[in-house]
Order: C-alpha cells, then sequence, then structure tokens
C-alpha cells in the first residue's frame, strides 16, 4: 500500500481524522456526508473525494468556522503539533482573540460596537 504523500492526494475523511479535527474516521465520513465540508469553496459530500496540497478547507470546529490550506499531506495521525504543521489556518483572528459572534447574553456582536455602549 502507498504513503499518501506517493499518489499527491488523500482521501478526505482520513485527512480530517490524521489532522484531528475529527476524532475518528468514522466522524469525519458523517462531517464530509452531511455537507458540512467544502473544499476550494464548493460543498463536498463524499468521504472518498481525493485532498491535494495547495486546497482550502472550510469546516465547522466547534463553534466556530475554520478556513485552512493545506500545507503538506499527513501520512499518519501524529501529535497535534505534528497535525498542526501540515496546513496554514487562513482565519482573519487568532483563535481565543475574543472576537465572538454572539455575546455572553446571547445577543449579536458587531464589530464596530463595544458592550458597555448605551443606544
Amino acid at each position: 500500500m502507498a504513503s499518501p504523500g506517493a499518489a499527491g492526494s488523500i482521501r478526505l475523511d482520513k485527512l480530517l481524522w490524521f489532522l484531528r479535527f475529527a476524532r475518528s474516521r468514522s466522524l469525519a465520513q458523517a462531517m464530509v456526508e452531511a455537507g458540512h465540508i467544502r473544499l476550494d469553496g464548493r460543498r463536498v459530500t463524499r468521504s472518498s473525494c481525493a485532498v491535494h496540497v495547495g486546497q482550502t478547507l472550510v469546516l465547522p470546529v466547534g463553534e466556530r468556522i475554520e478556513v485552512v490550506r493545506l500545507l503538506t499531506l499527513p501520512v499518519r495521525r501524529g501529535a497535534a503539533a505534528e497535525a498542526q504543521a501540515c496546513y496554514h489556518s487562513l482565519d482573519p483572528a487568532p483563535r481565543g482573540a475574543g472576537n465572538a459572534a454572539i455575546s455572553d447574553d446571547g445577543k449579536a456582536v458587531h464589530p464596530n460596537q463595544t458592550s458597555d455602549a448605551n443606544h
């Protein structure tokens, strides 16, 4: 059996599992088949879809949307640092920056408003 790098592509479900976006391969398959993943802007519903280096993935991670560009193909499900070295996050705001779309009281937060502004 050839390694993913030898073929130049990897199955989408396997990629999501290797990169630790899903806890198991079956959960990765369910995410894809539910239509929650976009590959280069198009919705993907087949877990066997081939993914190549340089492609962009849009996927839900918890309560936020993650946009990543694939830098290299992983050859195994390794440590988190090894997985993160395979992609580059394209999100405008860094993780944990506190730029939530919904405030603690459940109301939408707009970027140009401050939380203590009175109307």
